[in-house]
């Protein structure tokens, strides 16, 4: 059985020659077997987003291959790797259509890369899909199909993006902080969402978290970044293990030190 996932000696600096200049992915390698589902930690400026996007096609890396499921995607633009992705993005106004009612939203997901549009009207067929889908939240979406998700929270609005990330079963699905903008209450919620939607759809996927608790509590395998570098990847009981006090030692270890300037991971 192959990889879902093969990144393979990535690099990407950003403004090169210039001032500016930022080395942001420094020779990374990470492979994923089906079924992985990855939590990835890290200082500001680690790369762990920059993984991400360079999965997702946000720009093109300047060495290396990205491989999903036996395809080479590294030259393909964003568009075209879309097929392959499902993807939460931090900001929970990102992932749906405001102005678009619930049901709109989980159709345009549902029939993505059919030639159809809305232009049918949504069947009864569906409705009651996504009714499921929603009822399976538990958060009283499902008796507001014709609401219009700008009137909802951003918990809410996580919890359907998730579901229309996870519409098409994508071969990979892509959080990137994805609970850090909501409240710790909500996060919890949207978090235990995310395990049920990946486990009931048997799902390959990358969490990029700040919040070390939850790298620890969710996921198979934990990946620490720093300076563009892995340099941490644990799984199995050996990630089950783990405290906290493990992770900010192996951070001390790697950074001598600076770990104290870095509040963030502490969150």
């Amino acid at each position: 059985m192959g990889y879902m996932l093969e990144i393979q000696n990535i690099y990407k600096t950003f403004n090169r020659g210039t001032i500016n200049e930022k080395k942001a992915l420094d020779g990374v390698n990470l492979n994923l077997n089906p079924g992985d589902f990855v939590t990835i930690i890290g200082g500001n400026g680690a790369g762990k987003s920059t993984t991400l996007n360079a999965i997702a096609g946000t720009w093109l890396v300047d060495e290396g291959k990205i491989i999903v499921d036996g395809t080479d995607i590294t030259r393909l633009p964003e568009h075209k790797r879309a097929v392959y992705l499902g993807r939460v993005f931090q900001d929970p106004m990102t992932g749906t259509a405001a102005t678009m009612s619930i049901e709109e939203n989980m159709a345009i997901a549902s029939r993505r890369g059919e030639h159809r549009g809305l232009g049918w009207g949504i069947t009864r067929k569906e409705r009651e899909e996504y009714k499921r889908q929603l009822k399976t939240l538990d958060l009283g979406l499902e008796d507001r199909l014709s609401s219009k998700v700008g009137l909802l929270s951003g918990g809410q609005r996580q919890a359907i993006t998730l579901l229309m990330a996870a519409a098409k079963k994508p071969k990979l699905l892509l959080l990137d902080e994805h609970t850090a903008a909501l409240d710790p209450k909500t996060a919890a919620k949207v978090l235990a969402i995310s395990d049920k939607i990946i486990e009931e759809h048997n799902l390959t996927a990358m969490m990029v978290t700040h919040n070390m608790k939850d790298a620890i509590a969710h996921g198979n395998r934990l990946v620490m970044m720093h300076e563009g570098r892995i340099i941490y990847d644990v799984s199995g009981e050996e990630k089950k293990r783990l405290h906290v006090s493990d992770l900010l030692n192996k951070f001390e270890e790697v950074s001598g030190g600076e770990f104290a300037n870095d509040r963030m991971m502490l969150s």
